[in-house]
């Protein structure tokens, strides 16, 4: 029975579930010991950090890998080396990496005095945090094309295991300055990608080029989608320290509570990897029912997901975050009502996404974010009390960007669902946690 059951599991989801929930586990290792050990203003420059590296670390690095999976992918079941695709992902990421770099290191300044209490130090750790992420996800790519399932949950292991033991050392040692805890995030992606590097060195030289526009054709609009996604879930953090950067103590507790009622966004992430594929292998063959069954399933696991997670933050979150983080007492029971909404929103709007994507409207899913992070800077501007502000900010933009997702999903599927580009080209494996 047991065989059956792990047979009916897509390949690479065990290992790839297991290294992202090591990686998920890792988070909330870190900023645990962090909490300890940071006093409020450090905690909170920490958190600002962290919120920057993951949404724009995800945001525009993701896309590379899922495109670079994409393309070798498709080449490998036409026997194709998928060497050229690694030459033309990584010369993506460089580019990408030297524009945020240049942005960065332009606005040192601001960024250190607004962002960090004046500590040009994070924003040397916030680049090499962006440059660790980039070499991360060029090179997961190609494990995840080429199905190297279990290397890449190795490499997210490493990385989670990695960073788990830095930071308990780290409290150990009784360390008190955030930059150290900061460095975690650029020694652990780095080590797990030398620690995992012999499958994609075996890929390198050989076979022909592979076109631009074959990579490029898609990553805009992906990386609109990605990098505004990120926005949605991470900007509130950054938001709280701008708005009120007195007040030390709130930005370091939203993060810990965004981590704790986001643990659903860890489960969804080994799901999206097989979901995808599944919804897209429906639309190419034109099985409408197919695929809006699959569709529903996938609504009613993370609804149920979303809504014992909401339950169970609204009763012991502010009591969780305390005990965990050592998080100030500013944020109550409503307060993670609010949150527990926006994560359980932010669920259907990964769901809706990977329909649109099946469907190949890319531009549908950048539309619907565009107006999600429209709404959440609405919002973010009504004068009312700022934490209050940001959660609501969080919440109504994620409900009108999974409510613009299912108009513009129902409007699409009343045809059948037929993409434009073949099977292979559509699917891209992909894992997503929100903040890692």
């Amino acid at each position: 029975m047991i065989r059956r059951l792990l047979g009916l599991i897509p390949p690479g989801t065990i290992a790839v579930g297991a290294g992202l929930g090591l990686l998920g586990l890792a988070s909330y290792v870190h900023l645990a010991v962090a909490g300890h050990s940071l006093t409020e203003a450090d905690y909170s420059s920490l958190s600002v950090l962290w919120s920057i590296v993951f949404t724009l670390g995800i945001g525009v690095f993701m896309p590379v890998e899922q495109e670079v999976a994409r393309v070798v992918a498709a080449r490998h079941s036409q026997g194709l080396p998928p060497g050229p695709v690694l030459t033309r992902g990584v010369a993506v990421a460089a580019v990408v990496l030297a524009v945020l770099v240049l942005a960065v290191t332009a606005g040192r300044q601001p960024l250190a005095d607004r962002l960090f209490a004046g500590d040009g130090t994070m924003v040397t750790v916030l680049v090499g945090a962006l440059v660790a992420m980039a070499i991360a996800y060029s090179t997961r790519g190609v494990l995840s094309g080429l199905q190297l399932f279990p290397w890449y949950g190795t490499q997210l292991g490493i990385d989670g295991g990695l960073r788990i033991i830095l930071v308990a050392l780290l409290g150990l040692a009784g360390v008190t300055s955030p930059v150290w805890y900061g460095l975690v995030l650029v020694a652990a992606p780095l080590v797990s990608v030398l620690l995992t590097l012999p499958p994609v060195l075996r890929t390198i030289g050989g076979g022909v080029p592979v076109a631009w526009a074959t990579l490029l054709r898609g990553l805009g609009l992906l990386t609109v989608s990605s990098l505004l996604s990120q926005v949605v879930v991470n900007i509130g953090v950054i938001n709280l320290q701008l708005l009120a950067p007195s007040n030390t103590a709130a930005a370091g507790a939203l993060l810990s509570a965004l981590v704790l009622v986001r643990i659903p966004l860890f489960v969804f992430g080994s799901m999206q990897a097989s979901l995808l594929p599944g919804l897209a292998t429906t639309a190419t063959t034109g099985d409408r029912a197919g695929f809006h069954s699959l569709l529903r399933r996938a609504l009613g696991i993370v609804t149920a997901l979303g809504l014992t997670g909401t339950i169970g933050a609204v009763l012991v979150g502010p009591w969780l975050v305390r005990t965990l983080f050592d998080a100030p007492d500013v944020l109550g029971h409503g307060d993670f009502a609010w949150l527990g909404v926006a994560t359980l929103a932010y669920l259907w709007a990964m769901v809706l996404g990977q329909a649109l994507l099946a469907l190949d409207r890319h531009r549908a899913q950048a539309l619907a974010w565009t107006a999600g992070v429209a709404a959440l800077v609405a919002v973010t501007l009504v004068p009312a009390p700022v934490t209050l502000r940001v959660e609501l900010a969080y919440a109504i933009g994620s409900v009108v960007v999974a409510a613009t997702m299912a108009v513009l999903l129902r409007d699409g599927t009343h045809r059948a669902p037929t993409p434009t580009r073949p099977l292979d080209d559509a699917v891209a494996p992909a894992v997503s946690g929100g903040i890692r």
